[in-house]
Order: C-alpha cells, then structure tokens, then sequence
C-alpha cells in the first residue's frame, strides 16, 4: 500500500502528512457568507498499534449568530435550534472558532501532521461554512487545507451503495439515534465512527492484498 513497505503506518503517513478530522456544523440556512453558524464541533482521530484509526476527542461549541446574520425559519425549524435561547451558552463566533483551531492545532502537533483535512458528510459544505467564519472573524491561522476534503458521501456510496447517513451508518452497523441526529456533536461522531469503519475495512483488505501478493510473488 505504501512505497515503502517496511514503513511505519503512522497518522502522519497514512494520509500524506494531513490529519484527518470529523467536522459538523448546524446552521440557520446554506448561505456560508450570510447564514448564521449556530454550532460546529470537530472529532479528532487516532490511530492505534495496528494501524486502524479511531475516534479520540471532540471539541465543540454552540455559536452566537454574527452580527447582521441571516437566520432563515426553515433552517431553524429543521435544527430544532433557538439561536437565542440562554441555556444553549453560546460562544461569540471568534472565541468560538478559536476554541475549535486551538484543539486542533494540539492535535496537529501531537501527531506531527502539518496541516488538518475536513472529513464530513457533504464535506464542502461543512469546510464553506469554517473558512467562511475564519474570514469573518480575521483569524489567519486555519488549521484546514483550504479546498481539499473526505467526503463519507463518496466512501458510503462505494462501499455500501448508500448516500444518506443514516443509512450508510446503519449499513455499517452504527446504532442511530434518528432523535439525537442534527446536533453538531451526534452527526459528527457518528461520521467519525463511520469514516473509521470504512476506512479500517478498506485498511484490512489491502493488508490482505499485500500478504496474497507477497505469498505468490
């Protein structure tokens, strides 16, 4: 699987220096540059001895709409979330942007990765909402390759002839919570376990490969 077979499968050579990290964001419409981000939390993954990743920690925040934000009803209805509602502790959106980075921005270091990359279910979506609030709120240090993604829409579809999350998790034997779905934290770590899955099964099957072709090579 790698050039170098004698290599150690680490996070940092497992996907080309980037680290791989789980975003969700809940949000009041689909208009990054004037839809309000409401919450957004990010699942940083973990890779044991083996060589299999897993889910390691979530950060997560509840966002205050910026100033002059759109919030479209609809949106709102389909969330469930009250923009303005004071038990939700909702974070001014640069303090809680910078919460988020700052996680991981650790997590970077740790594994010695260069540069984090957003996997999501309809990922571009989730990444024009994070790089639509770092401009906003000036901050010049995103830790997110600025287009490039993995998208569990793809994976799913591939793997499991399904597009919907949902399905895909409950094709993966992930138990879903249909009333817990749509919060920031459910929908994110259930992509992580999903993405894990996949990626832990496509892992085994090219160990497998390899041992085939080293056995008849």
């Amino acid at each position: 699987m790698f050039e170098d077979e004698n290599t150690e499968l680490t996070m940092v050579n497992r996907f080309r220096g980037f680290l791989p990290v789980v975003v969700d964001v809940e949000t009041a419409g689909f208009n990054a540059k004037k839809d309000a981000l409401l919450e957004v939390a990010a699942v940083i993954l973990g890779m044991d001895e083996k060589g299999d990743l897993y889910r390691e920690e979530t950060y997560s925040c509840h966002v205050e709409p910026f100033k002059g934000a759109n919030l479209d009803p609809e949106a709102l209805a389909f969330t469930g979330i009250d923009p303005y509602h004071p038990f939700r502790m909702a974070k001014p959106e640069k303090e809680a942007m910078q919460e988020i980075f700052r996680g991981i921005r650790k997590a970077l270091k740790r594994a010695e990765c260069k540069r984090a990359i957003l996997i999501g279910h309809n990922a571009s979506f989730d990444l024009g909402f994070i790089n639509a609030a770092a401009t906003r709120c000036e901050i010049k240090r995103n830790p997110f390759h600025p287009f490039s993604t993995f998208d569990t829409v793809t994976l799913g579809a591939v793997m499991y002839g399904q597009t919907v999350l949902a399905r895909i998790g409950e094709r993966a034997g992930i138990e879903w919570d249909h009333e817990a779905a749509h919060s920031a934290i459910y929908d994110a770590e259930r992509t992580a376990d999903l993405f894990c899955i996949m990626t832990n099964r496509w892992q085994s099957l090219a160990n497998l490969d390899d041992s085939a072709h080293h056995s008849f090579g």
